[in-house]
């Protein structure tokens, strides 16, 4: 495996690493990090029968660079910020940039909920999947806002990520799973053949599809 064709190409590869070694359980759930993490989830979720949800994150990108997470936010007042990175944004600018995704991730999750209610994830395996893990921000915040949902076990499921954020994951998660670790990581999109944006659209379009499953 070098790269994928796309993110569905992607989710197939998941759910067959999935499949093969990981003891998932029975009634597992899969939660979808918006936005492209919910392509890649919808195929995991097909593949394995399971139930689909969304976890919903927001990065906070730094100030002079939107694309480097500082931190991020999750569902349920969850938070996870980089200490280091944190320390070079003044405390009164990082507390308006955590008001405003805080704010925006209302707005995408409301949007969500009216689709698909929220799933009960007490006692269940819970696969948390997104499309790729560079620095780990948005994984850390959503496997946070996951724990307190008090699951059974917390399972990270990506298709492609940076080997020392996988190794660092794997004391947070209780299992992680990635098909494609390269060693000159680099970028998520590089992986991939096609890496287009997801709209908020096509992520209520899946949820709509699956209302019933």
């Amino acid at each position: 495996m070098e790269r994928f064709r796309d993110r569905k190409h992607a989710g197939a590869c998941v759910a067959e690493e999935l499949a093969g070694d990981v003891d998932i359980g029975p009634s597992p759930v899969v939660l979808g990090i918006p936005r492209g993490g919910i392509v890649v989830a919808d195929v995991v979720a097909r593949e394995l029968d399971a139930e689909l949800d969304v976890i919903a994150v927001e990065k906070i990108g730094a100030p002079w660079n939107p694309e480097l997470a500082v931190g991020a936010v999750g569902e349920g007042e969850a938070m996870w910020i980089d200490a280091e990175l944190a320390k070079q944004v003044e405390a009164a600018v990082l507390a308006r940039m955590i008001e405003a995704e805080r704010a925006q991730l209302a707005e995408k999750l409301a949007d969500v909920r009216r689709v698909r209610p929220r799933i009960d994830l007490a006692g269940r395996t819970v696969i948390v999947v997104d499309d790729g893990v560079a620095t780990g921000s948005t994984v850390r915040a959503a496997l946070l806002a996951v724990e307190r949902a008090a699951p059974a076990r917390r399972i990270l499921a990506v298709p492609v990520g940076s080997p020392q954020t996988l190794a660092e994951l794997e004391e947070v998660a209780d299992v992680v799973v990635c098909p494609l670790r390269p060693s000159y990581f680099q970028a998520v999109g590089l992986w991939y053949d096609v890496f287009g944006q997801v709209s908020q659209a096509e992520v209520l379009e899946i949820l709509e599809r699956r209302r019933d499953t």
